[in-house]
């Protein structure tokens, strides 16, 4: 442990340092303050100084300014969490729900005395500005909540969405984001288990970096933070605090990148993976020895996050002394010591009686400590620099009481003509020549093409526990190692989707991850959300945003899957507001949990052996809006997404857990982007064994031409191999559940090969996994 007054003998050796106190606060309230420059808006500011009954402090103001911030506040979207997420919960849903919405992570019980944590955030911004640094720590920043919940990390995923593959500053992005989430997950030894990774012109300029991690725990370890009994110590622990990210939440992650942007940018912060390693242990050691009363880790917004969320939500005050900051740089100010988001820092309550044993742990670990205040009476949140306060505030003023905002919102001008613009007029192959050649097409585009030149830098089997992950439908992970208990995590969105309907597309996002989780035999249990949308104070952007809302959270009460938590990413736009074109396609990413009794049954998404039984669950329609093949070969978005039902979602889990479970599955596959003809080289590729399909009873039964059988991208929807022993059971099983089930193919050979009446083509396994494999190798390698 550094002594306490080394920051204090280092602080003065730099020179004076111009401190506003409260008392010169109230004596000067005609005080010029930067409040526009910290992001506040007029009115913003005003209410601050009617709360304080005086101007703020230049400290006071930069806590308000971060924790009033739009990232850190949610000002713009907590009204309607609270109308959907919230009034939509029922308590059917809450059963298992241990901890909901507005903690550091949801926690779902699992059975057995197990419990799991997941949540995903955004980082976007800052990976825009430093690509590698901003992926990197939005991986620690994520790891760092699940362990404030009392679990241990073991998983991480990722969804990535980038400009036009094409684009002269894509690589920048790509290479920085790909070996920032990768340098960072495998220092901390977390297996990286799936994700996304999309390609489009909407995101030039602003990338889409989403985290997810996954951390498991017994029930007994559960622990929520909070500053309660008064008289137990603060203590900050971990990395010293440097200039790294000041103003990144109210700046950085709560503007757009307007032409000015270069100005207000702050610098990103700077992460280490190997002391987030270390301060793992530290965090899980110090709850296993029972010496702390709660942890809470530095999210955006750093100190003044960690003590007035832990003020408001304990039972009396806070008192800081700044001096006491264990600092990297001794010339920050206390403006600039609040602020820091410096990376890898926990704070943690400490009775008095424990704290030698805190400081034994800390040692041990050789991580660095400093109790620089204490719990107070009085309920307010008090902070001291060189001797003088500098903070007198109500810790639920700055934490719990920002202005909440029901903002204008309207349907976009251009949203009918979007709409009306279907792909019907679009030249459709028909020969099978070029059927063969659009299905080549697809599998060597940008956004169905192979993800391995990414996935290869990750560490997938880390820790031993993983039992599925990417390219299959959901990571698995082994949580008992005694029973084989287990969970399935998948995360899913489509912009395109949620571009030409935000209510269908956030509805679809959902029906995806469900699915998915339902593919490898798990039970869903929970979900995890990342809203990524344009600016709201574009009512067409609000618009997307309270729409997809909506339907995500109707979607989520009809499915009984509560949504425990996660995050909404508003500002990723760039132009004229309202235009077609100004933001990201809205891209709500939505991830779902299930539970395995044993992850010995989960099978992978492809076939390994010939003579399998290959069939076709659920029904195809002619849903070719926002589809991969409108995209890849015409350009093309308009129309309609896909129809939902979320009852044929409902059925099409029920057969695909029931047939795990029974032991039938020898793989399964759900059908979405690119739809059946994907689906079916995805399966091929995934071990090397072809098929041979026929189309003849799909094309009879749902009217389809075969083109229209290959291509559209009617959802509620799997591919499911059996051996041929077992397919009286499984139909008889999709009979009970009313899901159509129909026999498609046969595996066996080294091509796909597509047949109809009268008429088929084979592709080479070796052409489609060419086709595959190139594309990302060829643009980044």
């Amino acid at each position: 442990m550094t002594p306490p007054n080394q920051n204090r003998t280092a602080t003065s050796a730099v020179g004076a340092i111009a401190v506003d106190t409260v008392a010169q606060a109230a004596a000067t309230p005609e005080r010029p303050q930067p409040w526009r420059e910290l992001g506040l808006k007029e009115d913003e500011y005003r209410r601050i100084k009617e709360i304080l009954g005086r101007r703020p402090t230049g400290s006071e103001l930069a806590m308000y300014s971060v924790m009033w911030s739009e990232h850190c506040s949610y000002k713009s979207s907590k009204l309607h969490i609270k109308r959907q997420f919230g009034a939509k919960t029922t308590p059917a849903m809450r059963e298992r729900l241990m901890v909901g919405i507005g903690e550091n992570a949801g926690v779902v019980d699992i059975g057995d005395g197990w419990a799991v944590t997941f949540k995903t955030e955004s980082h976007n911004h800052p990976s825009f500005v430093e690509p590698y640094q901003g992926a990197a720590t939005g991986v620690g920043g994520i790891v760092r909540d699940i362990m404030a919940m009392g679990a241990r990390p073991v998983a991480v995923m990722d969804q990535l969405r980038f400009g036009r593959i094409d684009h002269p500053d894509t690589a920048r992005v790509v290479h920085g984001v790909v070996a920032g989430i990768g340098g960072y997950g495998n220092c901390l030894g977390l297996a990286n288990i799936g994700g996304e990774t999309v390609f489009d012109a909407s995101y030039q300029g602003n990338p889409l970096v989403n985290a997810t991690c996954l951390g498991v725990l017994r029930h007994e370890d559960l622990h929520r933070a909070n500053a309660s009994g008064i008289g137990n110590l603060v203590v900050m622990f971990g990395a010293r605090t440097g200039g790294d990210g000041i103003g990144g939440a109210s700046v950085l992650a709560s503007e757009t990148f307007a032409a000015d942007g270069p100005s207000k940018r702050p610098s990103v912060q700077v992460g280490d993976p190997f002391q987030e390693k270390v301060l793992i242990e530290c965090c899980l050691e110090l709850f296993q020895a029972g010496v702390v009363e709660g942890i809470s880790d530095f999210g955006a917004a750093g100190l003044s996050c960690a003590t007035s969320e832990l003020a408001a939500a304990g039972d009396g005050g806070m008192v800081v002394d700044l001096d006491k900051v264990l600092l990297r740089d001794p010339t920050l100010t206390p403006e600039e010591i609040l602020m820091s988001e410096s990376q890898e820092r926990m704070m943690a309550v400490v009775t008095p009686a424990n704290f030698e044993a805190f400081e034994a742990i800390a040692r041990k670990w050789d991580v660095e400590y400093s109790a620089i205040g204490r719990v107070a009476a009085g309920g307010r949140l008090l902070v001291d620099y060189r001797g003088q306060r500098v903070v007198d505030v109500d810790p639920k003023t700055v934490a719990r009481d920002a202005p909440m905002y029901d903002r204008p919102h309207a349907r976009p001008d251009w949203q009918d003509a979007l709409q009306a613009d279907t792909p019907d007029r679009l030249a459709r192959p028909a020969t099978p020549e070029a059927l063969a050649q659009t299905v080549l097409a697809l599998t060597a585009s940008p956004n169905l093409c192979s993800r391995r030149w990414i996935t290869d830098q990750y560490d997938r089997f880390v820790q031993g526990n993983t039992a599925l992950a990417m390219p299959d439908d959901a990571g698995v992970v082994r949580v008992d190692e005694a029973s084989g208990l287990g969970v399935a995590l998948a995360t899913d969105g489509n912009g395109r989707y949620t571009k030409l309907d935000p209510r269908a597309g956030a509805q679809q996002a959902l029906a995806e991850a469900y699915r998915n989780v339902a593919t490898v035999g798990a039970a869903p249990l929970a979900v995890s959300d990342c809203l990524n949308f344009g600016s709201p104070e574009s009512p067409s952007s609000m618009w997307q945003l309270v729409t997809a809302m909506e339907g995500l959270a109707d979607a989520c009460l009809a499915l009984g899957v509560p949504v425990t938590g996660g995050n909404v990413s508003l500002y990723n736009e760039t132009g004229e507001p309202g235009r077609i074109d100004s933001a990201i396609h809205p891209t709500p990413v939505v991830g779902v949990l299930g539970v395995l009794d044993s992850v010995a049954r989960v099978r992978p998404s492809g076939w390994r052996e010939p003579g399998l039984a290959v069939y076709l669950l659920g029904r195809t329609a002619v849903e070719l809006g926002g589809s991969a093949w409108a995209d890849v070969v015409h350009g093309h978005l308009g129309g309609l997404p896909p129809a939902v039902d979320l009852e044929a979602e409902r059925r099409l889990a029920t057969v695909l857990i029931e047939a795990s479970r029974a032991g039938l599955v020898a793989s399964a596959h759900d059908l979405s982007e690119g739809g059946l003809a994907t689906g079916l080289v995805e399966a091929c590729l995934r071990y090397g064994v072809g098929a041979r399909v026929a189309l003849d009873g799909l094309l009879a039964r749902d009217g389809l031409t075969p083109f229209e059988a290959l291509f559209s991208e009617s959802q509620a929807r799997a591919l499911v191999a059996v051996a041929p022993g077992d397919a009286p059971r499984l139909e008889s099983l999709a009979a009970d559940a009313a899901c159509p089930a129909l026999p498609l193919a046969e595996t066996g050979s080294e091509s796909l090969t597509i047949t109809w009446p009268d008429a088929s083509f084979t592709i080479p396994l070796p052409d489609l996994l060419q086709a595959w494999q190139a594309t990302l190798p060829a643009h980044f390698s």
